[in-house]
């Protein structure tokens, strides 16, 4: 990351990204860090997010936090902002909780929504009114490929990874006259330890290189230098729009 662009508009810029602490979300505090930005960043994972802050030095600020204790979210949202002024939140915090649709119970589904839609939308109904009053600001949002493609035994996820586009849409609209945008990004299967551990065999992988057009592993240091664009003054006149990054899967 440290070879990539550089954007000025984001020094010193306050950032507020959820689930920060590992996989996609550590190199998004990596990525903001190294361009000299003010991070903020919850997890439920204490040990990973102190080692991230003791690697990244003071400009870097984790608390442990809920996401779907929503008061608790946007009184950090709000926190943030008195530290630094916040400019950019970072949707980013998600669990690809599995489930067989005939088995799936109604907590389970809420479950889904609570942990990857729901933060996202009380989250950015705090932030927006603090980045107008800041002159502007960038809300990324996080869905994902699966939004399009639908696996099987992913109901809930899948919805919330929808709804996380057609929310963007809608607040793009919704907050565009107090110049604050609006965006979501849909990464295809990023290379993480979780997924390494979990769902990424060595078939699974190769499968994978056979669909994509480019055949090489998306890391999270791509998704990044993605947000990275979104989140700058580079960026300023692009908003309600869905980024797809996944090697040309689909």
């Amino acid at each position: 990351m440290q070879n990539g662009a550089r954007y000025p508009s984001l020094v010193d810029q306050g950032i507020f990204i959820t689930g920060g602490a590992t996989g996609i979300g550590a190199a998004l505090v990596r990525a903001f860090a190294e361009q000299n930005a003010q991070v903020t960043f919850v997890d439920l994972q204490q040990e990973a997010g102190d080692a991230l802050v003791a690697k990244l030095g003071d400009r870097v600020t984790f608390h442990r936090l809920d996401i779907t204790d929503t008061d608790a979210l946007q009184q950090a949202v709000t926190d943030a902002n008195e530290r630094t002024k916040l400019g950019v939140l970072i949707n980013n915090a998600a669990n690809d909780m599995r489930h067989v649709p005939g088995d799936m119970t109604p907590g389970q589904w809420r479950d889904c929504l609570a942990i990857n839609l729901d933060p996202a939308f009380f989250a950015a109904q705090t932030a927006a009114p603090i980045m107008a009053r800041n002159g502007g600001g960038a809300i990324i949002n996080f869905s994902s490929i699966n939004a399009i493609l639908g696996p099987s035994n992913m109901p809930g996820y899948v919805s919330a990874k929808a709804g996380l586009i057609g929310m963007t849409k809608a607040l793009a609209k919704d907050y565009g006259a107090d110049m604050v945008r609006v965006n979501v990004i849909s990464p295809g299967w990023v290379v993480t330890q979780r997924q390494l551990a979990t769902w990424l065999t060595p078939a699974e992988e190769a499968d994978w290189m056979e669909q994509v057009a480019l055949p090489k592993r998306l890391m999270p240091e791509d998704v990044a230098s993605l947000a990275l664009f979104l989140a700058s003054d580079d960026s300023s006149m692009i908003t309600g729009q869905n980024f797809t990054i996944d090697g040309g899967r689909t």
